[in-house]
């Protein structure tokens, strides 16, 4: 790659003028443009040496790729006369240039409790799920599967009593995770989880009930008669508690200081939060929270099909947004109230618009003739119909628009068809093909049906369109002329650098990495904090912030190891390392260390990724099917290709 000249070309498609600021990381340059309708997209599409282009936050990446990134950088900020930057000082120029919007910041409190307690409630969901399967008649005959085959009953039964957990005690979930969040001690919070969940509390799905029959029990405290009701289920009560509760215990450590503070401040947040907890806050939320659930509910029942074709229509205009990251809160409030509310309409819509989604990929997938954008369409296509739809929407649909528009017709009509046939989920699980292990079983045969009409009218007209308007758009190489050469590559195992889980690339919450756009190989979520190398062989890439290592091995396999997902901000951090570019490594050597507790506490995600970014040239490049790995363990298997294939080309 000539750096200088890759500059030059980024220069001219985005204007030398149009950048206000530029940074880069391990793999991608990072800009903020001024005016970003003066970027010629199709030029950067275009170029061999850029690997992809995506929108977030107020940033422009360009994706170049890790050794080169660096150097193409330098050249274009000697080019511009721009300062150089680091990713923090760019995101502060980026939210700089946004308007702050009140509403958009809560839910993006809201996205920011849910999140990281949504596995929690899908591992629930889907045991919940199976249970239904398991109970429910007239699903594969006329006795449910527990009837024919009594002996399965005690199994079901344990499935829904594991099922049930994470729902019951919502509210030690959701403590942790708001007070967390509101800057507070989390474990306070899940002990005010705990409180609100005493067995000896009447319990929250039958207050409304137990209060209608005159069997509450109150506390008598200073002649205040205070209700004995419990919270299970409840979400709005809990947020609201936890606020609380965060709130009073920064204002406890200002306040008390030494010993005091350690011995006093956790015993005065905990009891001043739990009276006004069951006196005031929890009561006036817990009818704030039904009257939200009555009315969704009410929604749904008054405005039947066409109002679910209407959210499906949206859907995908919504994730783009970014707003669907708040629909777990509805969700799980639907849910815990299922008896009531009979499940939610939410988790059908955002199936039916992932299909759809996925399915107008897949269409230019088969249209187009151009090898780059059939190398993306393939792995994000098949993303969005397993519920990632990010690379999708973001990397083809929208900048084609087309594919984007026909997608969110399907899935519009798909929601209306689901709508008539009133299908509805009653667990939480992937909003994709495979979601109908979510839905309740007598609705599995409608939603199966609205699949595939998602699928069948997102592809058939993206298809026909792509023919007639695409033409032959071979990839049109505007690098300099490729000079021949011969690939070194053996057969290789390469060892996993961490200790953890093992995981698909395609899960990572990074759009360039789920979309293996750098290449192909997996994904750790680490155990562990040491790194070693997982080959014999050269370092070729390190970086001031210590978060990413480039490694080319003695058998020609060129590897990042990239340590947790936007950890550059932290410029260094929580890192340490112990090589140098140029240095010679053999496998299993420690390469450094990063504090895994410490990112996790600085909500930073640090899923390590092990990418082959010169995977064009392998026949095959295999994650083994391991799950639980130790650091030195065999991980991702090359292939060389057949030998009549070796000559190529690079530049």
């Amino acid at each position: 790659m000539n750096h200088q000249e890759v500059a030059d070309r980024v220069l001219n498609a985005i204007g030398k003028n149009n950048i206000q600021a530029a940074a880069h990381c391990a793999t991608r340059l990072r800009l903020v443009i001024k005016d970003e309708s003066k970027i010629d997209q199709q030029a950067l599409d275009d170029d061999a040496d850029v690997k992809g282009t995506f929108e977030t936050n107020g940033q422009y990446q360009i994706i170049i790729g890790p050794g080169d990134v660096d150097k193409v950088y330098d050249a274009l900020i000697a080019k511009t006369g721009l300062k150089e930057a680091t990713p923090d000082d760019i995101k502060a120029v980026a939210a700089a240039g946004q308007k702050k919007n009140p509403l958009m910041d809560f839910l993006k409190v809201l996205s920011d409790i849910f999140i990281p307690i949504v596995p929690a409630l899908v591992a629930g969901g889907l045991l919940m799920a199976l249970n239904n399967v398991l109970t429910a008649e007239h699903l594969f005959m006329a006795k449910s599967v527990v009837e024919v085959y009594p002996g399965l009953k005690g199994i079901a039964e344990m499935i829904n009593a594991m099922a049930s957990a994470p729902f019951t005690f919502l509210p030690i979930l959701l403590g942790f995770s708001a007070t967390k969040r509101f800057g507070g001690n989390p474990y306070l919070g899940a002990t005010m989880g705990m409180i609100m969940v005493l067995p000896s509390l009447v319990n929250g799905y039958s207050v409304a009930t137990t209060m209608a029959a005159g069997k509450m029990v109150y506390w008598n405290v200073f002649g205040l008669h205070v209700a004995q009701a419990g919270y299970q289920g409840q979400v709005l009560p809990v947020l609201g508690v936890a606020f609380i509760l965060a709130t009073l215990e920064k204002f406890f450590h200002k306040h008390i200081k030494g010993a005091f503070d350690f011995t006093f401040t956790p015993m005065f947040a905990i009891v001043i939060t739990g009276f006004l907890t069951f006196t005031i806050v929890g009561p006036v939320l817990r009818t704030v929270s039904d009257v939200l659930t009555n009315g969704l509910v009410g929604l749904y029942n008054s405005t039947g099909w066409i109002g679910m074709g209407i959210f499906g229509l949206l859907y995908s205009a919504i994730v783009i947004t970014g707003l669907h990251q708040t629909f777990p809160a509805i969700e799980t409030q639907l849910l815990a109230n299922v008896a009531k509310t009979g499940g939610s309409f939410i988790f059908p819509v955002a199936s039916m618009a992932n299909i759809g989604q996925g399915a107008a990929t897949l269409a230019i997938f088969f249209a187009t003739k151009s090898q780059k954008q059939k190398a993306l369409t393939s792995s994000a296509g098949i993303s969005a119909l397993l519920g990632i739809t990010e690379p999708a929407i973001f990397g083809v649909n929208l900048k084609m628009k087309f594919p984007f528009v026909f997608a969110a017709i399907a899935s519009g009509i798909a929601s209306a068809f689901l709508g008539l046939f009133h299908v509805l989920s009653v667990a939480m699980g992937p909003a994709s093909v495979i979601g109908f292990i979510s839905i309740a079983a007598k609705s599995i045969p409608a939603f199966a049906l609205g699949g595939v009409i998602s699928f069948v009218v997102a592809f058939i007209p993206t298809f026909i369109y792509a023919k007639r308007t695409l033409g032959d758009d071979r990839d049109q190489v505007k690098s300099p002329a490729p000079t021949s050469t011969v690939i070194n590559v053996n057969d290789e195992i390469i060892s996993a650098p961490v200790t953890g889980t093992s995981e698909s690339l395609k899960q990572v919450n990074d759009q360039v990495f789920s979309a293996e756009i750098m290449g192909k190989g997996a994904a750790i979520v680490p155990s562990a904090d040491q790194v070693v190398a997982p080959a014999d062989g050269i370092i070729t890439v390190t970086y001031d912030s210590h978060h990413a290592y480039g490694i080319k091995t003695t058998a020609g396999a060129e590897i990042l190891i990239h340590l947790g997902l936007d950890t550059v901000n932290l410029n260094g951090e929580h890192f340490t390392t112990n090589v140098q570019k140029g240095d010679t490594v053999h496998q299993g050597d420690l390469l450094g260390t990063f504090d895994v507790a410490a990112l996790k506490a600085a909500n930073y995600d640090p899923t390590v990724m092990l990418v082959v970014t010169n995977t064009a040239n392998y026949a095959n490049v295999e994650r083994l099917k391991v799950t639980n790995v130790q650091a030195g363990e065999q991980l991702v298997a090359l292939t060389e290709p057949a030998a009549s294939s070796v000559a190529a080309t690079t530049v």
